[in-house]
């Protein structure tokens, strides 16, 4: 029996839709990774027989072979190997660190991150590093790729990966392939209007950052933020 066809309040993918993962039984969870039951079973059914046969402990699961789990009506080698894939990928997950996010102190911190990215190219790009409440680096992306003296950014796609991230700053950042530090009037006029749009979403802007090929220069430095 395929998932399609269950009652609308026993469909683990359209449950996790609805509600989120953390909403899925351990059955469901299964039940999703299985896809399909068997002509006697549902593929809820099957999971929770599957999971009762371990005392319903992911790591007894794991213990168990290809062989193991296709003794189970309705599980070929193909379904066994999804299980058993789902939770060594589950096991390398855990032994994993989380990497420690870099945290951006001072306009020289911004450059260090950006400038292997900006610091040699031939043509102007628009960048925008966001940040949440600890000054810690969440995203970093690239805006727009542009001419040779000129990259305009679009404003509310700029806030809306912001919003995306669930960022509380950003910084933005450019080069001026001619080498040229001094920022133009173009690029002091788009610096207040992001920060004002940001004012508006409670997104600080924390620094908008010139880079050349050997140097940079920050608006927050200047004092003209």
């Amino acid at each position: 029996m395929s998932i399609k066809f269950l009652a609308e309040d026993d469909r683990p993918r359209e449950k996790f839709l609805q509600k989120g993962k953390s909403s899925l039984s351990d059955s469901e969870l299964l039940a999703i990774i299985m896809g399909s039951g068997n002509k006697e079973d549902s593929v809820i059914e099957l999971a929770k027989k599957i999971l009762a046969s371990v005392n319903n402990n992911w790591h007894q699961l794991s213990l168990l072979s290809v062989k193991d789990l296709m003794k189970f009506k309705g599980i070929g080698e193909a379904k066994a190997i999804s299980i058993i894939t789902a939770l060594e990928i589950g096991r390398r997950r855990a032994g994993q660190e989380i990497p420690e996010r870099s945290i951006i102190g001072n306009s020289h911190d911004a450059y260090s991150i950006l400038k292997n990215q900006l610091s040699d190219l031939r043509t102007e790009e628009f960048w925008a590093v966001f940040l949440n409440n600890g000054n810690k680096v969440i995203h970093i992306s690239q805006l727009t790729q542009g001419g040779i003296s000129q990259s305009i950014v679009d404003v509310r796609v700029l806030f809306k990966i912001a919003l995306e991230h669930f960022s509380t700053g950003v910084i933005i950042a450019h080069n001026h392939p001619s080498g040229n530090l001094k920022p133009s009037q173009e690029d002091i006029h788009i610096t207040q209007k992001i920060k004002e749009a940001g004012k508006v979403l409670s997104i600080q802007l924390l620094d908008h950052i010139i880079i050349t090929q050997d140097s940079y220069f920050s608006f927050s430095d200047e004092g003209l933020l």
